[in-house]
């Protein structure tokens, strides 16, 4: 129960509807118990009493009990679906929220289809339980009671006789509750898991077609799926293990039953009618009891859905903000280092180690290195995508925690390395971190990233709507409208995040050209593997391993014989072996 404890704020405000629907449900209850009696009546006072004048009385007292049962039972589901329906909507809200503010170090581990399957799978579970799992055990529950108190009314003797098996019926249900909540949460990760190769694999079948890796794609598919198969036979075990003995148990108790309740009609202590009511009223214990594992099954499943969903909503939210942040429209652009160390993992090295430098106002800053030399990492820290483990980042002269996160990024315009567009409009996307852009700064924007002319041959233009991932354009095109909603942003300091590793050479010099303008008077930070890219920058920062290795500018570090001189030589290396047969 402690999980539905941690859930109560989600669903505690709707339970006015919860209420609503357990009073109806108490009516609807009550009148389902009062068919055994109007069937006792029927045969003791009317056929066997020969009161045939009740017939008409007892017939409309049945049809009036009928319609209204149908119209309680009509309420009852509405408030238990309302119920269940207003909780799941503000939960998944929640859930959604979180994941947006959730750290990056959360993504480094969490798997696309898993999540996927947190929001839809385990929230929907979760919600049928509470719309008809709890109402559901509160009528068993209520139809046992009342019976009993029925059975007691007719004979007590017939009633303690009948209910020798049920408790070891009540036995057996608690054994398959705690056999089966621990299969039903084996299925949900196991689900999860295949969500997650599925969506894996859509998202890749570029690369799975162009090497040719179907049947091994499909191998993997296989075991996933497998392992779910083998889950839910492992349930199906449980199920098919502990059913057959609750049914037994149960007619067990109805062999009892009609023995000991003949003896007593033959012996005159019990009429005829109240025997073939007692007969229904002990279905009415028997399945509700059995009933129990089926309603135990669903509370399992909530609970095991629950759980998970408790594992993302109580995720630690690392990347918060300090009590009075400063909030700023505009910032100025200054950016400093002070011996800024940063490890992904307490387990894992240094991804950046005793970083220093700074970044005056308007300036470029070229970041070069191999991969995984710490180069986004830096970025990242400016952002607040990560915190730094020693050290510390400012920009303008404060610390970057003391800024709202909002403001923060908001002057931070952002080109990554793999640019992701939204299945909407190239006006939208464009638009998308600066949504009260006039459509002048759209198309300016897109101008300067030399969108603007490919934009324009598409069959509607801005308004043209893109595929999933920019599904239909090229790579560079992509990478084009993202460079203009970096641009759009109008920000203060702009990361280049190898933003032009997807075009050809001619348009990078196109875009090379137009980002100098851009560039004024703001603080831009160039990541790229190619030295064209960054050679124009007033400070080029060399990294490896995670540390500043040389810094300077491009005609000093080309003779410094460094690792950028290295770099230089491979990249140039038929230009250079050129030069002296051109010069002679």
């Amino acid at each position: 129960m402690e999980t539905f404890k941690k859930l109560r704020p989600y669903y505690w405000p709707y339970v006015k509807y919860f209420i609503w629907s357990i009073v109806f449900l108490l009516l609807v209850t009550a009148i389902t118990t009062v068919y055994p009696v109007i069937l006792q009546l029927t045969i003791d006072e009317v056929m066997l009493g020969e009161n045939y004048n009740w017939i008409p009385y007892l017939a409309i007292g049945f049809i009036v009990l009928m319609a209204f049962k149908g119209v309680a039972t009509y309420i009852n589901q509405y408030y238990g679906d309302l119920f269940g329906i207003k909780t799941v909507y503000k939960l998944r809200n929640s859930l959604y929220e979180k994941l947006q503010f959730l750290p990056f170090r959360y993504y480094d581990n969490a798997k696309t289809g898993d999540l996927m399957s947190r929001l839809t799978a385990d929230v929907e579970g979760f919600r049928f339980f509470l719309s008809f799992g709890i109402s559901e055990l509160i009528r068993l529950v209520l139809l046992i009671g009342i019976s009993f108190a029925v059975m007691f009314y007719y004979s007590i003797s017939l009633t303690l006789v009948t209910m020798v098996t049920l408790p070891f019926l009540a036995i057996v249900v608690y054994k398959f509750d705690r056999a089966v909540h621990p299969a039903f949460r084996g299925i949900r990760k196991s689900f999860g898991k295949l969500n997650t190769k599925v969506q894996e694999n859509i998202s890749g079948i570029n690369t799975v077609k162009s090497l040719s890796r179907e049947e091994f794609e499909i191998g993997k598919f296989n075991d996933s799926n497998g392992d779910y198969k083998e889950n839910y036979l492992a349930t199906s075990k449980i199920w098919a293990k502990f059913f057959p003995l609750m049914e037994f148990l149960g007619n067990l108790s109805v062999v009892f039953l009609l023995s000991y309740g003949g003896y007593l009609v033959i012996e005159g202590k019990l009429q005829p009618g109240e025997l073939v009511a007692f007969y229904s009223l002990v279905w009415y214990i028997i399945w509700p009891i059995v009933n129990l594992g089926f309603v135990i099954n669903m509370f399992s499943q909530a609970k095991a859905s629950g759980e998970r969903l408790l594992e993302v909503l109580e995720e630690e939210q690392e990347i918060v903000e300090v009590d009075q942040s400063i909030e700023i429209v505009k910032l100025r652009g200054e950016v400093e280092f002070q011996n800024v160390t940063l490890r992904y993992d307490a387990e894992a090295k240094d991804a950046l180690y005793d970083i220093s430098f700074k970044a005056h106002q308007g300036k470029v800053i070229g970041l070069i290195g191999s991969t995984g030399s710490g180069k986004t990492s830096m970025t990242q820290l400016m952002t607040r995508f990560y915190e730094p483990v020693a050290g510390e980042v400012f920009i303008d002269g404060l610390k970057v925690n003391e800024y709202s996160l909002q403001s923060l990024r908001r002057n931070i315009g952002y080109v990554l390395q793999e640019s992701f567009l939204f299945s909407s409009s190239i006006k939208a996307n464009i638009s998308y971190g600066n949504p009260d852009a006039s459509m002048e700064q759209i198309i300016d924007a897109a101008r300067r990233a030399q969108a603007h002319d490919f934009i324009m041959e598409l069959p509607d233009g801005y308004d043209t709507i893109l595929g999933e991932r920019g599904m239909g354009l090229s790579g560079g095109q992509k990478q084009r409208i993202a460079i203009a909603r970096a641009i759009c942003v109008d920000p203060s300091i702009l990361v280049l995040d190898d933003a032009t590793s997807a075009v050809d050479m001619e348009t990078e010099f196109k875009i090379q050209k137009a980002l100098v303008e851009v560039m004024k008077n703001r603080t831009t930070f160039i990541i790229a593997h190619r030295i064209s890219s960054l050679k124009h920058a007033d400070e080029i920062l060399v990294l490896e391993e995670g540390r500043i290795v040389e810094r300077g500018v491009h005609s000093t570090l080309v003779n410094n014989q460094g690792l950028y001189q290295r770099i230089y030589e491979i990249q140039y290396k038929d230009q250079l072996v050129n030069m002296p047969t051109q010069a002679g």
